[in-house]
């Protein structure tokens, strides 16, 4: 079947059913079958009698084939697990890091029934309107640095859909990507660990691209590339731009013995969280102003009930409606 795509892709015209025969050595049947499945696929082939097939190609086209074809990556995306309908992206490649797969394999899903956000929230994914991919890693790290992981993950893509869409984004602490006051991505970061050893690490990415409407509870909080620019994107060239980002940057981490420090003056500059008034939700739940980033990558806020300065090391942080920005 693929072997066929490969030919059409390389024609700019019609190609004779005889001619990819020959090409092949294979049957008029069998071209006929791989076109059947390639058209199945999603792929739109268009067939003239008497002068042969035609691949016409949009950008809308989102399978593994599609996104590996110009990938410019060292090893992110190699293998590609792709999944028409699955539960949830992490969970797969959970599984498939668990039997040995290398680092860098994928999965992507064009619909998930069960995706989670933060503190197990589901998380919308239908069909043909976002991308939904999780990174497998094996870095040799700490369990407890693997928190630095996520912070850089929201870095490189909130890099990558600014170039890819000219859309100005930001970070809310720590890695929800935001656009217009409402979130666009969500980042979900999983690890199999033991004490003193982290045998492989999950990175979990959202984002809401094409998405037209959404359920009621998330209409006010929720938003998509399309809702706040009336335009459509294609999914596969976003997709190959955050694998491109998140491998530049992970290289570097890695490089820096996953020191956050070489990457809080560029956190910082997108952290929209800074100068917000803010409400802590944990073991206590206070009001604050946010005020810095550590270089451990912890949010720094002053409470209002106290004055005292205080460092956020988890738990979760919501900007108050009506807060202002610092002067």
């Amino acid at each position: 079947m693929y072997r066929i795509l490969e030919i059409l892709r390389q024609e700019e015209g019609f190609l004779s059913g005889e001619e990819i025969g020959k090409r092949l050595d294979i049957s008029r049947a069998a071209i006929w079958k791989g076109i059947k499945k390639l058209r199945e696929e999603g792929y739109e082939i268009e067939a003239i009698t008497n002068k042969g097939y035609r691949l016409i190609l949009h950008d809308t086209m989102y399978n593994e084939k599609e996104i590996a074809l110009g990938l410019a990556t060292k090893k992110l995306g190699s293998p590609i697990y792709f999944y028409k309908t699955t539960d949830t992206t992490n969970g797969r490649l959970r599984d498939i890091a668990a039997e040995g797969e290398k680092e860098g394999a994928i999965a992507v899903a064009e619909q998930m029934t069960a995706g989670r956000g933060r503190r197990g929230r589901p998380w919308e994914a239908p069909a043909g309107s976002g991308i939904w991919l999780s990174i497998l890693l094996r870095p040799s790290i700490l369990p407890s640095e693997a928190s630095i992981l996520t912070l850089v993950t929201g870095l490189a893509v909130s890099k990558a859909i600014e170039e890819e869409t000219g859309l100005t984004v930001g970070i809310k602490w720590p890695n929800d990507i935001m656009l217009n006051g409402k979130k666009l991505v969500g980042i979900l970061t999983e690890m199999e660990c033991e004490m003193q050893e982290t045998h492989f690490v999950i990175v979990g990415i959202g984002i809401n691209v094409n998405t037209t409407e959404f359920p009621a509870g998330l209409k006010k909080t929720a938003t998509s590339l399309y809702r706040e620019s009336g335009r459509a994107f294609s999914r596969k060239k976003i997709l190959q731009r955050v694998l491109e980002k998140f491998e530049t940057l992970y290289e570097e981490l890695l490089e820096c013995h996953c020191s956050f420090t070489p990457f809080l003056e560029r956190y910082k500059e997108r952290c929209i969280t800074l100068g917000q008034e803010v409400q802590v939700l944990g073991k206590e739940t206070f009001y604050a102003k946010a005020v810095d980033i550590t270089p451990e990558g912890e949010l720094v806020v002053i409470r209002k009930d106290t004055g005292a300065r205080e460092v956020v090391f988890s738990g979760e942080v919501s900007v108050r409606e009506g807060g202002q920005n610092a002067g």
